[in-house]
């Protein structure tokens, strides 16, 4: 195809996209005032499939409880030949945090809110589908739209998905996704090469000593100076086991352990994270990070369990993925409005998709010059541009039309 053939779908996808934003906001404002947790998107998914339905888009066998999972065959493909496939994913859950926000569109559901923008991703899709459901002459092949439950909470829902059989039945040549972020400008985006967000692991230590009074301490085994030098060695893990040119994380979030002025507990709880950006030193550090713990516990005669919650994996960006969708980018949006992105240390389940499936995920803008500073993903007062709906909807419709007719 031509240039000037894209040049000719990139203008009917954003007009598209504008005539129908007021609607697609509609759609996210309903989600976001209904927000559900991880695997418990019920009415999230009847929702998305009847509004599925009425752009003649039938659901899939179901894969999992909650989520959706439909494909929209598109009409401009060669008689002959295999068909080919381009695979769309956005998250559907929210997150168990108490909204602050003064908006008429609110959580109405109590410690509940979608505060990392899954309410943008879920309504930006449904836009998609809407836009590629008018252009399915133009579409050479199908789109696979993935309506993920549950990836704020391990396992996720992309690796059962995964496991059920999602990419295997549908056989998608690539697989692209984008994700809410206020520190990016609100009409752009950023993308990133290879490994692009980090593993994530959760770390969960109980130290055992002896309590007693706190005015004699010699006659117990305190786990409360043992956790504060096992805090101060685990600092090591990164400053002298991980490489200087390695990006990694090692941070202890949670502390808990006595409840009195003058008494010495016979426990401590502690919980964080780790995060690493390849996997050679995830293992490394899984190691020494265990045999720091306990080594550190015995040197003040205490013993210590420890326990390491492997989450998701790197998230890595197939190079000439990126390289289309970039392109695709600076088409459809301006040369100006797609930036590169440095790696980043969060997480994110849509790793395991690119773990099988050639792709890329990027950050789409949500920020204002005039964002507040309390504008923060997973913060009770996170409140993303509305506008960026027709960035994202128009750039995902933009980017399936494109590939699939190269």
């Amino acid at each position: 195809m031509k240039d000037e053939d894209f040049s000719t779908i990139a203008a009917k996808v954003r007009e598209a996209a504008r005539k129908i934003y007021p609607e697609v906001a509609a759609l996210r404002r309903h989600l976001h005032q209904h927000p559900e947790l991880s695997y418990q998107e019920f009415q999230t998914t009847a929702f998305i499939k009847e509004y599925l339905a009425g752009l003649g888009i039938e659901a899939e066998p179901p894969l999992m409880e909650t989520g959706v999972v439909a494909l929209l065959r598109g009409e401009g493909a060669a008689s002959s030949g295999e068909r080919r496939t381009v695979a769309l994913r956005a998250d559907i859950d929210a997150l168990p945090l108490q909204e602050e926000n003064r908006h008429e569109f609110c959580s109405t559901v109590e410690r509940c809110m979608h505060a990392c923008g899954h309410d943008m991703h879920s309504a930006m899709l449904l836009g998609a589908a809407t836009v590629l459901s008018g252009m399915k002459d133009a579409l050479k092949g199908d789109v696979l739209l993935i309506f993920q439950p549950a990836e704020e909470k391990a396992p996720g829902g992309a690796k059962p998905l995964i496991d059920a059989g999602l990419l295997k039945k549908y056989k998608p040549s690539a697989i692209f996704a984008q994700h809410c972020f206020p520190s990016v400008k609100s009409g752009s985006i950023a993308m990133c090469k290879g490994s692009f967000m980090a593993a994530a692991d959760e770390l969960y230590i109980t130290i055992h000593g002896q309590g007693g009074h706190a005015s004699a301490p010699h006659k117990t085994r305190d786990p409360i100076l043992a956790s504060a030098h096992i805090i101060t060695a685990l600092q090591h893990l990164v400053s002298r086991v991980a490489p200087p040119h390695e990006s990694a994380v090692l941070s202890i979030a949670s502390i808990n352990g006595g409840h009195a002025t003058n008494i010495i507990p016979g426990k401590v709880k502690m919980m964080g994270t780790m995060r690493t950006m390849n996997e050679e030193l995830r293992a490394l550090l899984h190691e020494k990070f265990d045999r720091t713990v306990k080594q550190v516990a015995a040197a003040f005669d205490c013993e210590a369990e420890v326990e390491i919650v492997t989450g998701y994996p790197v998230l890595y960006n197939d190079p000439a993925m990126t390289d289309i969708a970039w392109e695709a980018g600076k088409e459809f949006l301006g040369d100006d409005k797609v930036h590169k992105s440095e790696p980043l240390m969060t997480a994110e389940d849509f790793a395991y998709y690119l773990r099988e499936c050639p792709g890329s995920f990027w950050q789409l803008g949500t920020g204002l010059d005039s964002s507040a500073p309390g504008n923060l993903l997973h913060s009770p007062t996170f409140d993303p541009d509305e506008h960026a709906l027709e960035t994202g909807m128009g750039l995902l419709s933009y980017l399936a039309l494109r590939f699939l007719a190269g």
